[in-house]
């Protein structure tokens, strides 16, 4: 394997290291209007308070970055975009919230395509920037784990060319939806496999797309992200609300050799069981 690298983001105040030594770095992926109805009126009418109490929320459960999405069409998205993950496809609003963002983020997302890599790279270069590289390009999501990771090297070469640090490149595996491509996990976690084995470099993904349209889905999604992390995924993009999935991330943790005396799963047990008891007391 190459070497495992550290990839810092940072805050005005904060700042975070993902890295395979550590403990798994959570992404919150809750603030995002798709499919909020009461969000997206929020967003219209310029208040915040969902999103508010979606990040303390999140951060409370254990997220250490928030990935940020205010793509709502017909919205004026760079004027609502303050993140500390950007996570956007326009280019306008990705440069207003670098603009603004006081310390490193992480951009969401580059890709293999070209109008991509040109538009996007050389914002994350001047900005001094970190970014997620999806492994697709034009020719849209493929169904191997050798071409995602030519995909993944094309974006890391382009990158570095730039000038970018390889340790500021994240590699998007990619998790379809394996109710309608039964590959589509054996897929990304084969990626992931050879990602890191070829350049060393950081590991993210959403997660939860692997389930999509399935029953059970917290079952689904906890036992993909504990295989996904010994595979070599860092810093999910996934629920920090959902106990199943903190409860995944905390165990592969701790099999993985990341938590001292199991100090942190000891902690997190404790935590889980003064919620029910709390939750006794309410009923």
């Amino acid at each position: 394997m190459k070497q495992n690298l550290t990839t810092v983001i940072s805050s005005e105040t904060k700042e975070v290291e993902i890295t395979r030594e550590l403990p798994t770095v959570i992404i919150g992926e809750c603030i995002n209007p798709t499919g909020r109805k009461k969000l997206q009126e929020e967003l219209k009418e310029g208040k915040f308070d969902i999103i508010r109490r979606d990040a303390v929320a999140q951060v409370a459960a254990g997220a250490t970055i928030l990935d940020v999405n205010a793509g709502v069409a017909g919205m004026d998205e760079p004027v609502l975009l303050v993140p500390f993950c950007i996570d956007t496809a326009n280019p306008k609003a990705l440069e207003a919230a670098l603009k603004v963002y006081k310390g490193k983020p992480l951009v969401n997302s580059v890709n293999g395509e070209e109008s991509k890599l040109s538009a996007i790279l050389p914002m994350i270069k001047d900005y001094g920037a970190a970014v997620v590289g999806l492994t697709m390009d034009d020719d849209g999501v493929p169904r191997t784990a050798d071409k995602r990771l030519s995909i993944a090297g094309k974006i890391i070469e382009r990158a570095t060319k730039m000038g970018i640090p390889i340790e500021d490149i994240v590699i998007d595996a990619l998790a379809l939806a394996m109710g309608s491509e039964d590959k589509a996990g054996r897929w990304a976690l084969d990626t992931i496999e050879a990602v890191v084995k070829e350049f060393g470099v950081n590991i993210t993904m959403g997660a939860s797309n692997i389930s999509f349209g399935l029953p059970d889905r917290p079952s689904v999604n906890a036992t993909f992200m504990a295989m996904a992390i010994r595979a070599g995924l860092t810093c999910p993009i996934t629920n920090p609300l959902n106990e199943q999935i903190l409860t995944a991330i905390a165990a592969a943790d701790l099999c993985m050799g990341r938590d001292e005396y199991a100090s942190n799963w000891i902690k997190d047990y404790r935590k889980r069981e003064k919620a029910k008891k709390a939750a006794q007391n309410i009923l």
